[in-house]
């Protein structure tokens, strides 16, 4: 089984970027924790992070291309506006799990709507770093459960 994780914008500013909100672990222990998490788990895991709409849109085409068999997106500011990014997943069929590290429902108005989330079969916000362990999990059940049928 291959998933790829997508990272949205000022990700890679973890541990510096408001830690008040994202804690002060940096980009570089979330990465280290999904890479064990996904060999503890027999998987095999591509972490990818990019501020820029267009190369986001290319990770998910080249997971289309290169078979992955699930998708795990933390697409940042661009949950709110990406419609690029959310046809980008909807022509994905394989499972698909959005992931936010804040409660993006206890924050800003504008944070509330997410575009992407309608094209995931799932979103889970506000846990910090273990929503990343949580989405991995829920895509290997979903996987799993597809592959009974």
């Amino acid at each position: 089984m291959k998933i790829l994780v997508v990272n949205g914008p000022n990700l890679n500013f973890l541990g510096i970027r408001e830690k008040g909100i994202y804690g002060s672990r940096d980009y570089a222990s979330l990465v280290d924790m999904i890479e064990k998490k996904a060999k503890e788990m027999g998987i095999d895991v591509e972490v990818f992070q990019s501020n820029n709409e267009g190369e986001i849109i290319d990770a998910l085409q080249r997971a289309y291309n290169e078979k992955a068999d699930g998708i795990i997106i933390n697409p940042g500011a661009y949950t709110h506006y990406s419609y690029a990014i959310r046809d980008a997943l909807a022509s994905l069929t394989v499972p698909k799990i959005e992931v936010h590290i804040s409660n993006i429902y206890q924050r800003e108005e504008f944070r509330h709507t997410s575009v992407t989330a309608p094209v995931c079969n799932g979103q889970i916000s506000g846990l910090g770093f273990d929503g990343y362990i949580l989405a991995m999990e829920a895509i290997f059940s979903i996987y799993n459960k597809a592959s009974e049928v």
